[in-house]
């Protein structure tokens, strides 16, 4: 098994109301990915973390194996999600890992 962690930090700009509503989506749609994407084991978005976090948006999934992750990360569903990821994120860090 393979986890995967990702975190972000939301681009300057945003209001808290917009910051909540992205976050809302991101969530959304990344846990909606198990659906599509064969291979992942569990996916769950963190969006309400505690003030000492260095990061606002947190990914934390489980795949098969290095293969199940790189065919969830070419995926089109995730591909499109990325993308939205991209347009209101920045400061991407990421950590995978064998479980």
């Amino acid at each position: 098994m393979i986890r995967h962690i990702v975190a972000w930090n939301f681009k300057e700009g945003l209001t808290e109301s917009e910051k909540r509503a992205h976050a809302e989506k991101i969530k959304r749609e990344l846990e909606a990915l198990p659906q599509h994407i064969e291979g992942i084991v569990e996916i769950t978005v963190h969006i309400d973390l505690l003030p000492s976090s260095t990061r606002s948006v947190m990914l934390n999934s489980l795949h098969e194996s290095v293969d199940a992750l790189q065919v969830y990360q070419a995926h089109p569903e995730h591909q499109k999600v990325g993308a939205y990821i991209g347009s209101v994120m920045q400061d991407r860090v990421c950590v995978d890992y064998v479980e």
